[in-house]
């Protein structure tokens, strides 16, 4: 047994880092919303939401370096990044990470004026969130976007990007782990029109994950931007996006203020990044 082991710990070894860490991160991720949809499909409401808490638990804890085996501990505390943040890192991370989901929803909404919505496209794959009472419709979404962003994130900006940021440093990982997120979306109906949208979220998750160096604020930001994302854009349990696009109504103020919301959101996350590099340098 041990014999089989070690040859297949060489075996894995010889298997370029870039290969290997897109393997492991998107397997972590994986194992998180497979569970997720099987309890969703077998399990009713709300057990199956309860069920999935303990789930996304224990897969917390485990993957960030607790429980058996000892020999793979430090290996899951570092590409956890389980590191304690000092009071100015947390605050300055947990900001940058309201700033992520401002940007995202202001993006979509100057997105959408430009192009026309297409609703079908984005509601297709949740519609039967309509026609379940609004309670289990809630929880429905609170927990999709507590998957997407505790194993998304620890899987694409823990497991997949450390491993990458030590061999080519921050830029390379960033770049190639953004590149498959967006490649793992595409079987989504709604992907299309919002591809550069997605690589460049997925950019901004990484940064603040390498430079805060924790997964919190980008887990805490994608959970948030997922709820409003569900609710909001790929059902209409919580609004409705009803604007046509400014080819059609001409440039009005609700296009303005939204297109100042975006830019100005990226320049403060960019600031905000500026100050963890800072700190980041510092320590």
């Amino acid at each position: 047994m041990e014999e089989n082991k070690s040859k297949l710990s060489k075996v894995w070894q010889k298997i370029p880092i870039i290969i290997r860490a897109i393997i492991l991160g998107f397997s972590i991720s994986t194992i998180g919303v497979l569970t997720w949809s099987v309890l969703a499909t077998f399990v009713p409401m709300p057990w199956s939401f309860i069920l999935m808490m303990g789930i996304l638990w224990m897969f917390w804890k485990y993957f960030s370096g607790n429980w058996w085996p000892n020999s793979t501990k430090e290996f899951r505390k570092e590409n956890f990044r389980k590191h304690k943040l000092p009071p100015r890192k947390l605050l300055f991370g947990l900001l940058a990470a309201l700033f992520i989901v401002v940007i995202e929803q202001s993006g979509l909404i100057v997105t959408f004026r430009l192009i026309e919505f297409p609703a079908e496209r984005f509601s297709v794959e949740y519609s039967f969130l309509e026609n379940v009472p609004l309670w289990a419709a809630w929880l429905v979404v609170i927990m999709i976007s507590a998957v997407a962003g505790i194993c998304e994130e620890i899987g694409f900006r823990g497991y997949m990007q450390v491993p990458i940021e030590k061999k080519y440093g921050p830029f390379a990982a960033i770049s190639i782990v953004s590149v498959v997120f967006v490649l793992v979306h595409l079987h989504q109906a709604w992907s299309g029109p919002i591809l550069i949208q997605i690589f460049f979220i997925s950019v901004l998750f990484g940064s603040i994950a390498y430079y805060s160096g924790s997964l919190i604020p980008g887990i805490i930001a994608h959970i948030i931007m997922d709820v409003f994302n569900f609710s909001f854009w790929w059902t209409k349990i919580g609004w409705q996006f009803d604007k046509e696009t400014i080819y059609k109504t001409g440039m009005d103020l609700q296009f303005l203020i939204w297109s100042l919301i975006f830019i100005f959101s990226i320049a403060l996350f960019v600031l905000l990044l500026r100050k963890l590099r800072l700190l980041k340098i510092e320590n």
